[in-house]
This record gives structure tokens, C-alpha cells and sequence, in this order.
């Protein structure tokens, strides 16, 4: 018996990307407590993770999709810090692209850098 096409297209993107986490498994216990309220767990995993060779496109107007679902999330931030300490490579988390997630911590390097080279700044920080 064939698999509809969405639980394929589910399947296929886990598999492309072995470190993907299927939003539908049930929770591990490693996983934080934000989980269980994702509004992604309802939705399909395609949405969120990129199949290969997948055109610009396609791309684009999948993940905006996909942050349209992350806009409406109760615990959009919790997802977001998730993919930032991790750090994910794949997918959008917390509504952002790997790419968008990479400059976010390119942005956060260098401003801990910033911090720890100049005199005196991290305890002005700590105090704020």
C-alpha cells in the first residue's frame, strides 16, 4: 500500500537529514517542557525542514510558511534559544532560517567579545 504523499514528503525530509527530530515522535525525556505546547508538532516536518535539491523558490515560500506556523507559537523563544545553544544546522526554529540562526550567533560572538575586551563593560552589562 503506498503512503500518502504528505507522509511521504515527512518521511523523505527526516531522512534526508538524519539529526532532524520528527515533531510527531513522542517527547524524550532530555527534551524541555516548551515541546509539548510547539504548535509544530501539529504540522508536518516538511514544512519546516528542507528537502534536497529543493529550488530557491520552493525554498523561500516554504519557509516563510514555516515561520508563519512559528509566528503563532506560545513558545517561539524557548524553540529559537533551543536551535541557538545547540546549534541546529537544518530547519527553521523559533521562526528563523539556519542562516538567519548563524548570524544571530555570529552577532552574539561578537558582542561577547566586544564585551570581554572592553574595561569595565561587563559589569555595566551585568548591572542591565
Amino acid at each position: 500500500m503506498q503512503q500518502p504523499p504528505h507522509q511521504s514528503l515527512q518521511a523523505a525530509a527526516v531522512q534526508c537529514v538524519p539529526s532532524i527530530p520528527n515533531p510527531r515522535l513522542p517527547l524524550r525525556e532530555d527534551d524541555g517542557p516548551w515541546h509539548a505546547d510547539a504548535v509544530c508538532r501539529r504540522d508536518e516536518a516538511a514544512l519546516f525542514f528542507a528537502p534536497s535539491k529543493e529550488p530557491t523558490a520552493a525554498r523561500l515560500s516554504r519557509e516563510e510558511a514555516a515561520k508563519r506556523v512559528c509566528a503563532r507559537c506560545p513558545v517561539m523563544v524557548a524553540c529559537r534559544e533551543h536551535a541557538l545553544l545547540q546549534p541546529e544546522p537544518y530547519g527553521v526554529w523559533g521562526g528563523l532560517t539556519a542562516a538567519e540562526r548563524r548570524v544571530v550567533l555570529a552577532r552574539r560572538r561578537r558582542r561577547a567579545a566586544e564585551l570581554r575586551q572592553a574595561p569595565g563593560a561587563g559589569t555595566i552589562a551585568a548591572a542591565g
